[in-house]
């Protein structure tokens, strides 16, 4: 029995994890999945859907007689006596039969997810290659490294999420380290489906091409944005103008504003000789103010002294 647990487990851990979560609209399962015509991800009837990881032969033959099963209980009863816990349960003693009597055990996992009226009604269970059967409120990581992406799925789960915003922590949660190291999926290489709870009757929907595309990008983190570069003419941040004046009036050059001007002239008019009333004779003070201006002084030169224009300079 441990050998052949042994082998079901190593089967089961060779393939890639896969995620089934709770939003506000219903269930979200994510899986990864390159194939467009091998799903993982399939509809048992109006309100539950099915999911596995493991060998495709295997849990094909398992998903059919899913499908089988729940016809016929809802052909002899009702409609409404078809429902997630009573698939899980059949499951389960299918799995453990064929676990404790066949010689090959069954290298699969299941999840079988009903989604409700409301969010308190949502059921999610888990089946495993013995026939054990869990209960998961919330969220569930199944296949591979369930136990690293669980972790992950656990940090970035919260009740009431929008589907973008499940979607992002489905995919952050499959991107987890021993998960196969994939850091972003394509829309081609998940495959996507969920169960609407404002559907009626069929629930089961799955979400391809440009619908897929459209909840990547908005499930993709935005870029930083970058800083924008000061104008030249914009103010400085402690709000000094942009010619230097400060913003007390000071000019640049620390002058204050009422200080007298540079020749000397108080600002209140008084002449600088400080006779207060007297104004300064406008006549010529020198003969030079009005002589005519005149040649270069005789036995000199205008290319100035030392350079052969006149004595020479004294030794240096």
């Amino acid at each position: 029995m441990r050998d052949k647990a042994d082998y079901a487990r190593k089967g089961i851990a060779r393939g890639r994890s896969c995620v089934a979560l709770q939003y506000a609209g219903g269930i979200l399962m994510v899986a990864p999945n390159p194939s467009s015509a091998l799903h993982k991800i399939s509809e048992i009837y109006d309100r539950i859907a099915f999911a596995a990881v493991g060998r495709y032969n295997e849990y094909e033959n398992l998903r059919k007689a899913g499908v089988t099963y729940a016809d016929i209980t809802g052909y002899q009863f009702d409609r409404h006596d078809v429902t997630a816990r009573g698939i899980a349960n059949w499951y389960a003693q299918t799995l453990g039969t064929i676990f404790t009597e066949s010689n090959k055990p069954f290298e699969v996992e299941i999840v079988v997810a009903e989604v409700g009226a409301r969010p308190g009604d949502d059921q999610i269970y888990r089946i495993t290659f013995d026939g054990s059967v869990t209960d998961e409120p919330g969220f569930v990581a199944f296949g591979g490294q369930a136990d690293q992406v669980s972790a992950a799925l656990k940090e970035g789960y919260s009740e009431g999420m929008s589907m973008s915003e499940a979607l992002a922590a489905a995919l952050a949660a499959l991107s987890a380290p021993g998960n196969g190291e994939r850091t972003e999926f394509a829309a081609s290489q998940l495959e996507v489906a969920v169960l609407d709870r404002a559907r009626e009757h069929r629930t089961f929907r799955r979400i391809r091409a440009a619908r897929l595309e459209e909840l990547l990008q908005e499930a993709r983190p935005a870029p930083a944005a970058e800083p924008e570069p000061e104008s030249a003419d914009s103010a400085p941040a402690d709000g000094t103008p942009p010619d230097g004046t400060p913003p007390d009036g000071t000019p640049a050059d620390g002058t204050p504003a009422d200080s007298a001007p540079a020749d000397g002239t108080p600002a209140d008019g008084t002449p600088a000789d400080g006779a207060p009333g007297t104004t300064t004779p406008s006549g010529p003070s020198s003969p030079a103010d009005t002589e005519p201006p005149t040649g270069p002084t005789p036995g000199s030169s205008d290319r100035g002294t030392g350079l052969g224009g006149g004595p020479p300079s004294s030794p240096l």
